[in-house]
């Protein structure tokens, strides 16, 4: 009896430590039970949100994001909105939103994507726009 609960400690720690370093996100999360489609579909509200590394949360207060199951997408800023579609892509380390008659794209660089936490960024013209948000 000793023997078998020292192998299954040691089979457990031996799977957890195959896990480690095996995030396909910066932040993480290291292992989850949900797929990415579960964890990004959500409604959510920005918590940070930074241009080029300086914090400029209070130009996005009231912004929040919404992407479904059914991979739409919309978003809502104060008297603003939009809709489109969303699609992982390059492995799902990245996510690219389409607006409507595809005139508009982009691509949203996967920094963490937990159940309840949703960074990524995007570039414009070389400026980095990082957003942190926050299920609601």
């Amino acid at each position: 009896m000793k023997n078998k609960a020292a192998l299954i400690l040691v089979l457990a720690v031996s799977i957890a430590l195959s896990f480690e370093g095996c995030s396909k996100y910066e932040e993480g999360p290291n292992l989850s039970f949900r797929s990415r489609k579960d964890r990004v579909s959500n409604n959510w509200k920005v918590s940070n949100y930074k241009i080029n590394g300086i914090d400029s949360t209070f130009l996005v207060s009231a912004y929040t994001e919404t992407f479904t199951k059914e991979r739409a997408y919309n978003y809502t800023w104060g008297p603003l909105s939009g809709a489109g579609t969303w699609v992982f892509q390059n492995s799902d380390k990245e996510i690219k939103l389409n607006g409507p008659d595809a005139q508009t794209s982009r691509t949203l660089f996967i920094i963490k994507l937990e159940e309840k936490e949703f960074w990524y960024y995007y570039l414009v013209d070389g400026v980095k726009n990082e957003f942190h948000l926050n299920a609601l």
